[in-house]
């Protein structure tokens, strides 16, 4: 198997890293060695000073007395409460851009007023200007995400199935605000305080439950209002968008804002002037990971705005080019050890997020909205100077690909693609054209294979077997590097998808956005569930993250199961220390939610259990 990447252009580079000397994840990776067992089937604790603490069968019991299904579920809970605040911590940055523009503050304007007036009209905020309403809804978006944890958090009132909402009330896990659920959350798992798997796990679901609703949901609906609702359009990716000869600032992590005030600012022909008079073709913008995705989605190609790179591990390789002069950094993802880059290859690396500090790097401009305008132009500045170091040291072509992709798709582009109705989907999922749907939600991982080997094979399965494919997250990037998002994908799906796909002009897999699409994602499940009259744990889809690795992917897999979806994992969780644990995710879950979590690592047989499930949801669903 491919040990580093199954994209050509990083497999280049990681070559070319090698032999400049310079440190990657690739070769950290396997620098590490085997790891300890302990910790990978979640049976260590350092939580106190009694510890570290490491569970066998000569000692089943921490020194406080806890279990190995308590200690890798509160193992998990952190993991969880991470995900949980970082997609909080966007939120919260949308819902102050939010106010702030309304209040005329940023450069932005309302893109989407028709979601603006839905949002507003389900909050109670009505009869006011534009303006006034987005200040309003901002407001309330803070709100919600400090509600109170003993009450019902108001967006799963709003946006929730009554099916679900009913199915979590007598479950017990109705939640709050995803700030209180977490502070509660965070506290139940510190030492001595709950021992008990089966409580802690409970927790976990209603914590997904506040996640998805109290954050995403809201985020993602706020980002359309401002920056406009994805609709389908052809965009480049790969790292052969990088051209050396242009003056390139590139954004990097999970937010757009600092994106968008950068296209609009580059736009400026007094910008363009000033990168040709430094002796640039041009100015471009170039997305990277969750924050050029979140571009992508919203913003077409143009003469400056150029496309995505590629996801998390395509970072290093797009550094090694050379080609870039400022790497702009914002709430997640930039790895811990890109100092070395800036003077082997000239790039200012910035900061753009309080959040966002590594060893060598000084450089910080922590966003805000009421100054974004002036900041993106500070980046622009910087990035100027910094190519007449990068010019007098000699461009470094590498003949890289770029790849074409059809990125944009929502809930309303796929509305508009079956003429404003879902009633040619669901006719072809019931003639069996369409088997069903798999959302993919993953990251990219090093662990069982090279960046998006199991991705890019997992879903060509999937769609080799009539199941249409919803991507989000760093998974989407790798599909869409891989070709997948394309029309000529549509010769890989199975007979009855491709037909589909032909008829509707789309391809087998639809690139859905971030992994804060998971919400998106979910109300769409939603929306489809509602027209057919059943719960979405009814539906014949399922969720796929065939190289999970963060935290935030693992909220969203327990969101899943407390959805009631069928959530495949790999590489294994580090719950294998757990059999009473493991027992409960894989089987008896089901029997409460609906939920189903599945690891397999291998692609096929991944599939395999996917497929059975959509067909046992079929023959249930009578179709």
């Amino acid at each position: 198997m491919e040990t580093v990447s199954v994209h050509e252009s990083i497999r280049k580079m990681h070559n070319v890293m090698q032999a400049d000397g310079i440190g990657n994840t690739f070769d950290r990776f396997e620098a590490q060695g085997k790891r300890c067992t302990f910790c990978s089937t979640g049976v260590s604790c350092q939580l106190c000073s009694s510890g570290p603490c490491r569970l066998s069968e000569k000692a089943p019991l921490g020194a406080c007395g806890i279990d190995a299904d308590a200690m890798a579920m509160r193992n998990l809970l952190h993991l969880n409460i991470m995900g949980t605040t970082a997609y909080t911590f966007h939120a919260k940055e949308l819902a102050n851009t939010l106010i702030a523009t309304g209040k005329g503050q940023t450069p932005f304007t309302i893109k989407d007023e028709a979601k603006l007036r839905m949002l507003a009209d389900k909050l109670g905020i009505q009869g006011q200007d534009v303006n006034t309403m987005a200040v309003g809804v901002g407001k309330a978006i803070l709100e919600s995400i400090h509600s109170d944890s003993d009450g019902v958090l108001n967006m799963v009132e709003l946006f929730a199935p009554e099916s679900r909402i009913k199915v979590w009330k007598e479950l017990g896990i109705l939640p709050g605000g995803p700030l209180d659920e977490s502070m509660d959350m965070h506290t139940s798992s510190m030492t001595n305080i709950d021992g008990n798997y089966v409580s802690l796990a409970v927790k976990a679901l209603r914590l997904g439950i506040s996640t998805i609703y109290g954050s995403q949901v809201p985020l993602e609906l706020g980002q359309d209002i401002l920056f406009g609702t994805p609709m389908p359009h052809e965009h480049d990716v790969d790292l052969g968008i990088i051209d050396p000869e242009y003056t390139n600032v590139v954004v990097n992590g999970h937010e757009p804002f600092i994106g968008a005030a950068l296209i609009a600012v580059a736009h400026k022909p007094e910008n363009q002037q000033k990168a040709k008079d430094a002796g640039a073709k041009g100015l471009h913008v170039v997305g990277s990971i969750e924050t050029g995705q979140e571009l992508l989605q919203r913003f077409e190609k143009d003469d400056v705005f150029v496309g995505l790179t590629g996801n998390w591990l395509s970072i290093e390789a797009a550094l090694a080019t050379g080609g870039i002069d400022v790497f702009a950094m914002d709430m997640n993802c930039s790895p811990p050890a890109l100092a070395d880059f800036q003077d082997k290859y000239n790039v200012t690396l910035v900061s753009v997020s309080k959040l966002v500090s590594m060893p060598g790097v000084d450089k910080q401009i922590v966003y805000k909205p009421e100054k974004v305008e002036a900041q993106a132009q500070e980046l622009i500045d910087l990035a100027v100077e910094n190519f007449k170091t990068r010019k007098a040291a000699g461009f470094v072509k590498h003949d890289l690909p770029t790849q074409k992709t059809i990125t944009g798709f929502s809930t309303e582009a796929i509305l508009t693609a079956l003429g404003g109705t879902l009633d040619p989907f669901l006719d072809a999922v019931k003639a069996g054209s369409i088997k069903g749907c798999a959302a993919l939600v993953s990251c990219t991982t090093l662990n069982g294979g090279g960046q998006d080997v199991n991705t890019v094979a997992v879903a060509k399965e999937l769609i080799k077997r009539d199941i249409l494919v919803l991507s989000a997250g760093c998974g989407n990037a790798g599909l869409q590097v891989a070709g997948l998002t394309t029309i000529e994908a549509q010769e890989l799906a199975g007979p009855g998808l491709k037909a589909v796909c032909q008829s509707l002009g789309i391809p087998p897999v639809l690139s859905f956005g971030t992994c804060t699409d998971t919400g998106r994602l979910t109300l769409l499940a939603n929306a489809i569930a509602d027209a057919l009259g059943v719960d979405p744990s009814a539906l014949p889809i399922v969720v796929t993250a065939p190289e999970y690795m963060e935290q935030k992917a693992t909220i969203d897999a327990i969101f899943a199961l407390a959805n009631g979806w069928y959530t495949h994992v790999a590489p294994l969780p580090p719950v294998a220390g757990a059999p009473n644990l493991v027992k409960l995710v894989t089987q008896d879950i089901e029997g409460l939610t609906g939920g189903k979590l599945a690891v397999e690592a291998d692609p096929v047989e991944a599939v395999d259990g996917m497929e059975a499930h959509i067909i046992k949801k079929r023959e249930a669903l009578g179709i």
